[in-house]
């Protein structure tokens, strides 16, 4: 499935918001975007496990 990669891209675009939000310069921006791009990610992984396990 492809919820892993969704939860980057969620995550990517959600970090990136909240760091241009907050007045973040372009390296600020990148980081926030980079770590919930892992953290989404990982979730999205459990999630995927959950179901896969689950065959819901």
């Amino acid at each position: 499935m492809i919820l892993p990669l969704a939860g980057l891209i969620i995550g990517m675009v959600f970090g990136a918001v909240m760091a241009w939000r907050k007045g973040g310069k372009r390296l600020d921006i990148l980081q926030w975007a980079a770590v919930n791009a892992m953290i989404f990610g990982v979730i999205g992984l459990f999630i995927l496990l959950y179901i896969e396990r689950n065959a819901l």
